[in-house]
């Protein structure tokens, strides 16, 4: 009886909501609880999947210069128009994720991820428009049709799992979600440098496009919106839209985000995190090509790549647990030693003692970043958005985070271009710094609920 009730309590405490262990939750049963399990698992790999075509683009970088004779600058910038359209377009989606549902969301999103990978892939054959302006103009606009599907994944994932989690839940769960999000950046880190060295650049875009196909297909098979439409009785997630009767509107949803300075000052910090998220994960590649001088096909650059998208799983569970375990639902705490950590490590990159220290710099970074990421946009939008304004308020942070990321492609090609890779760590390290000092201001935030328990 003991080994059984200790193995429950082991099995809650990952997350994995097969059996409750803790007097906050919900005492779900058993039909919920393996429902749940298969909408999120069938999700999560949709969206993982998703990240591996949203990531391919850093491990093309280098072979678009050498086939079309492009310089950082416009590489930057078709960087730059995939990650502000991301950014725009997660603001503007999010009432319509709200609206729709969030498993309509993800299917256009999937869809959308597969055509417009696909036509990025078939312009390594559009010889005819030349290796110029024209030709970069079709890639720019190709990588922004593409963004703007892919930002309906973050919203339809954190969409649903608002309906699926109760408050006290969501940090485990959510680190879950960002372990298995991870997985696709495993994928592609992984496999990038593989393909791009035996295969031609398209190559990288291809793959993701048929991995993405076939995860599409299982989400319109098996993922639902609200435990009631399976059947199942109604969960009160207890978040702030809680004891709400309003009509789920636009105005309603905007309103619930907007006239909260919680929220606002969120949005603030996820554009400083954008602005690291990015200009790390989008150039390292190519700073481990060019600075580092490793082959990304080495067996030096592919263990620090699983290492670094290992520490992201890890810093996903990490923050998760310590924010529902030690900090009872609040994010922000959480969020704020994230940014302290990515500060230290920016600071080694700055000085790059040795290429030891830079692998593990960037694997300890990648574990601060997704402790960010993890705790304001994919569990703070479902705490202060609520279960009826969830994927308004993750519109909102990812777009800001996204449009931060985007100062980071054009911008950050023209930096290094001028003054090389010395620029590189010093002009993310003020981005976590004010950060950090955001979330101070707004350490002991929790959302406010509507009903009465």
């Amino acid at each position: 009886m003991e080994t059984q009730v200790a193995k429950r309590s082991f099995l809650a405490l990952l997350g994995l909501g097969l059996f409750t262990a803790r007097k906050d939750v919900p005492n779900h049963t058993e039909a919920f609880r393996k429902r749940r399990a298969i909408n999120w698992l069938t999700l999560g790999l949709t969206y993982s999947a998703m990240y591996m075509g949203r990531y391919n683009l850093s491990f093309a970088n280098k072979a678009l210069s050498q086939a079309f004779g492009w310089d950082k600058t416009q590489i930057g910038a078709i960087i730059t128009a995939g990650l502000s359209i991301y950014g725009f377009s997660a603001i503007f989606n999010g009432p319509i994720a709200d609206k729709i549902g969030g498993r309509k969301a993800m299917l256009i999103g999937a869809i959308g991820t597969v055509v417009f990978n696909l036509l990025f892939g078939i312009g390594a054959y559009l010889g005819f428009l030349g290796k110029g302006a024209y030709l970069l103009a079709y890639f720019a606009s190709v990588w922004a049709l593409n963004s703007y599907f892919q930002s309906f994944s973050a919203l339809a994932l954190i969409k649903v799992n608002a309906g699926w989690f109760h408050i006290n839940e969501r940090g485990v769960f959510s680190a879950i979600f960002g372990s298995m999000i991870q997985s696709g950046r495993a994928l592609i880190f992984v496999l990038g440098g593989i393909l791009v060295a035996i295969l031609p650049w398209q190559w990288v875009f291809f793959v993701p496009s048929l991995i993405v196909a076939i995860m599409a297909a299982c989400t319109f098979k098996v993922v639902q919106n609200n435990p009631e439409d399976c059947h199942l009785p109604a969960l009160d997630v207890q978040d702030a839209s809680s004891g709400d009767t309003a009509p789920v509107t636009v105005g309603y949803v905007l309103s619930k985000v907007l006239r909260n300075p919680v929220t606002l000052t969120i949005a603030f910090a996820e554009f400083c995190t954008g602005f690291v998220r990015h200009g790390f994960e989008q150039w390292f590649p190519r700073y481990m090509i060019e600075a580092q001088h490793l082959s990304l096909e080495s067996s030096v650059f592919q263990k620090g790549a699983l290492s670094v998208v290992m520490a992201g799983i890890l810093g996903a569970f990490f923050a998760g647990t310590i924010s529902d375990w030690v900090f009872k639902g609040r994010r922000t705490p959480v969020a704020c030693l994230g940014y302290l950590v990515q500060i230290f490590c920016l600071l080694v990159v700055c000085k790059a003692p040795s290429i030891n220290w830079v692998i593990a710099a960037f694997i300890v970074n990648s574990f601060a970043i997704s402790i960010v990421h993890s705790m304001l946009s994919g569990t703070a939008s479902m705490d202060f958005g609520g279960k009826r304004a969830a994927a308004t308020a993750a519109g909102i942070f990812d777009g800001m985070q996204y449009l931060g990321g985007s100062v980071v492609g054009i911008g950050m090609g023209w930096l290094l271009d001028k003054m090389g890779w010395v620029i590189w760590g010093p002009s993310m390290i003020g981005f976590s710094v004010l950060g950090a000092v955001l979330m101070l201001f707004i350490w002991n935030a929790r959302p406010k609920t509507s009903s009465v328990h």
